[in-house]
């Protein structure tokens, strides 16, 4: 007797067929190799997505390579051309006047305290940078003592300085200027320090520099510098105004231990 064989069923149907709402299960599906692998050519190329085809992969592959060699070239020219910090030094100071008037105990018994002091300071302004020139401008450089500055910030010309170069500046600090007010604790301590011979200053030097590498300008970066010093000082032969002494050590003093400056940018 003749086999009859139905004809096979088309794929969409086979696979779509629907018995209560439930897709049917061919049994070809379960077999290995009975299910068409998918395609996932949004990944690789083969369908609608960025970058498909070849002539859009090549585009986007040529922008990537753009884009990463822009920023490694930035990136070496930031390294190259990046600025140091400045290094700045006191090499010598010359102390002029540290006289006390009053003692800051109230007018019955010598008024308030005013200190008069007058310094000469050489600076050495250091630019480590081997690239780059530096610029300096509204240089300033007062004396605090004890917490409590004693002398009024003296202005300094502006500065242009060369690569990996020092530079010296002299300025003259609290000359010709009035007294200004201390309290007794600063008062006490400036006439201990000086039966010691010892004073302990901190000279501060403010500013702004800029950059200057080829082409290429930074902007302003705000400068701040400590120097603490330790000053050798005399008692002066004649005493100042007011009963409180005076010291000073002519034009220079010694500087003692190893003065160090913090540079702030």
């Amino acid at each position: 007797m003749a086999e009859h064989h139905l004809p096979p069923e088309p794929a969409d149907e086979r696979h779509h067929h629907n018995h209560g709402g439930k897709a049917a299960v061919h049994a070809d599906d379960l077999k290995p190799g009975g299910r068409r692998p998918r395609r996932y050519g949004y990944y690789y190329g083969g369908g609608d997505g960025y970058c498909a085809g070849d002539p859009a992969r090549t585009l986007c592959f040529v922008v990537l390579v753009v884009i990463l060699l822009a920023g490694i070239t930035a990136l070496v020219l930031y390294l190259v051309n990046r600025p140091s910090r400045q290094a700045i030094a006191v090499t010598s100071v010359a102390v002029y006047s540290l006289s006390l008037n009053g003692t800051g105990n109230g007018a019955g018994a010598g008024g308030p305290a005013t200190l008069a002091a007058a310094f000469q300071l050489t600076l050495v302004i250091r630019n480590p940078n081997g690239r780059s020139a530096a610029r300096y401008d509204r240089l300033a450089a007062y004396v605090a003592y004890r917490g409590e500055p004693i002398t009024a910030p003296a202005p300094m010309p502006p500065l242009v300085q060369d690569a990996d170069s020092a530079v010296a500046v002299a300025p003259v600090l609290g000359a010709a200027a009035p007294p200004v007010p201390v309290s007794p604790d600063t008062a006490a301590a400036r006439a201990t320090d000086v039966d010691y011979g010892v004073v302990a200053i901190r000279v501060v030097v403010l500013g702004r520099v800029r950059f200057v590498s080829g082409p290429f300008r930074s902007g302003w970066h705000s400068m701040y510098a400590r120097c603490d010093l330790l000053v050798g000082v005399r008692k002066s032969l004649q005493a100042a105004g007011g009963g409180g002494g005076g010291a000073g050590a002519g034009p220079e003093a010694p500087l003692l231990g190893n003065p160090t400056c913090a540079v702030d940018m």
